[in-house]
């Protein structure tokens, strides 16, 4: 059977071992599917000084494309797969007042009736309130749309996450730290300098998304209006916040890593993050390609490399798929299991579409411990503003939460420059 031939349904899957029929076929296909990729591309390696054999260059990059795409359909399995029913997660919430509260939504969201609401948020003073108006949905939705933003926002199931009450999160750090050194038992010790502090600030921008529904569906006491709103949020939500992660100008969004000024990192100072040159100007070099990739590694110090991690889009991943080891081993290999990620050189490889195509000066490969490295903040309490009026007979629902994010440690993540230096 050759990859064209197969086919991964994504319907009722069976599940065994926490692992769903169609993902356990999904990444046998694409085991398949590498074993003729590599293959193929050694034939076409084997011929290179030869005349040029255009079918085996278009057969290369045909299942090159198609590996990236059965990538994607395991992607999405695995999304599916993490999305738990918020059934579950209502009935464990015992406690009276989130039922109370549960109870409230729910009948906001229904039928307009916003009075228990108004009177719950009135006792609680809460400090998700805004002026804006709406809402707060009850705990256990806002935490499940936490969930899945952090399992399909790829940045944020990387970086650090912390929630915060107020509008901004400041944190400090140490400049320049106390002198310190060593001393023999009965020598004198010189009075120490104080450290020098500095805060780098985080602000919470506003995110929103405005689902609609139609009065049929909310009249239907079957629809489970907490997962419809999770669900017609989430995609929206990942995807705006998961651009401004990358590429956000921190106006009104996060601000983006790749926003930060950049030196070379032999120049590398706080403040600024370090590139790795490829050597040609949008493009790997001729030979040795993935010498670029072992000498980003190697920038980022040992305590961070240890739990380093490859962002990169697809297109770049396709590029990198080819480059082999000195011992002729491929350096990207795929998931060792189903709902595994495909790594590069041993490290985890998260695919980010919102990091550029390679090209003259862009910075297309990024590496780093994104856990120390970028901060992602959450403000506390998402909120549903219900708007019957403006798309009649639609009802829509503009729902925002707050967030901020921003790089935490300059030191944490180095990118690869398509430069010639």
């Amino acid at each position: 059977m050759s990859f064209t031939d197969i086919e991964i349904q994504d319907h009722a899957p069976e599940q065994k071992a926490g692992i769903s029929s169609a993902a356990r076929d999904g990444h046998d296909a694409v085991m398949q599917m590498f074993e003729e990729f590599k293959a193929s591309n050694d034939e076409r390696l084997a011929a290179h000084g030869r005349r040029a054999d255009v079918l085996l260059e278009e057969k290369v990059d045909r299942i090159n494309a198609a590996l990236d795409a059965q990538m994607k359909r395991i992607d999405d399995l695995a999304l599916k797969s993490a999305r738990p029913a918020l059934e579950g997660v209502r009935a464990r919430a015992a406690d009276g007042a989130a039922r109370e509260h549960k109870s409230a939504f729910e009948a906001y969201v229904r039928q307009g009736e916003s009075g228990a609401l108004r009177t719950l948020e009135t006792k609680a003073m809460s400090a998700g309130s805004n002026a804006d108006g709406g809402y707060l949905v009850p705990a256990e939705l806002e935490h499940e749309i936490g969930r899945r933003l952090a399992a399909i926002s790829p940045i944020r199931a990387i970086a650090s996450v912390r929630e915060i009450s107020g509008g901004i999160y400041k944190k400090p750090f140490m400049t320049a730290g106390p002198a310190t050194g060593w001393v023999g038992e009965t020598d004198a010790r010189t009075q120490t300098t104080s450290p020098t502090l500095d805060a780098l600030s985080f602000p919470a921008m506003e995110l929103y998304a405005m689902p609609a529904a139609t009065a049929a569906l909310l009249d239907d006491s079957a629809v489970n209006i907490d997962e419809w709103i999770a669900s017609e949020v989430e995609l929206t939500f990942a995807v705006q916040e998961g651009a401004a992660f990358v590429n956000g100008d921190g106006s009104s969004k996060p601000k983006g890593f790749l926003q930060y000024d950049t030196v070379a990192n032999g120049s590398w100072v706080w403040g600024k993050l370090g590139y790795v040159a490829s050597g040609s100007a949008g493009a790997f070099p001729g030979s040795n390609p993935s010498d670029v990739l072992v000498d980003t590694i190697y920038a980022l110090k040992a305590g961070y490399r240890q739990n380093g991690t490859f962002v990169m889009n697809r297109k770049t991943q396709a590029a990198i798929r080819k480059f082999k080891d000195s011992g002729g081993g491929y350096l990207w290999q795929p998931p060792v299991q189903a709902g595994g990620r495909a790594s590069l050189m041993s490290f985890p490889l998260i695919e980010a579409e919102d990091m550029p195509d390679i090209a003259a000066n862009s910075l297309s490969i990024a590496f780093g411990d994104f856990r120390r490295g970028y901060l992602v903040v959450d403000r506390l309490g998402v909120r549903v503003l219900r708007d019957p009026y403006s798309a009649k007979p639609y009802v829509l629902f503009y729902t925002t939460k707050r967030v901020g994010g921003g790089v935490q440690d300059f030191d944490a993540i180095k990118l690869v420059k398509f430069a010639a230096s």
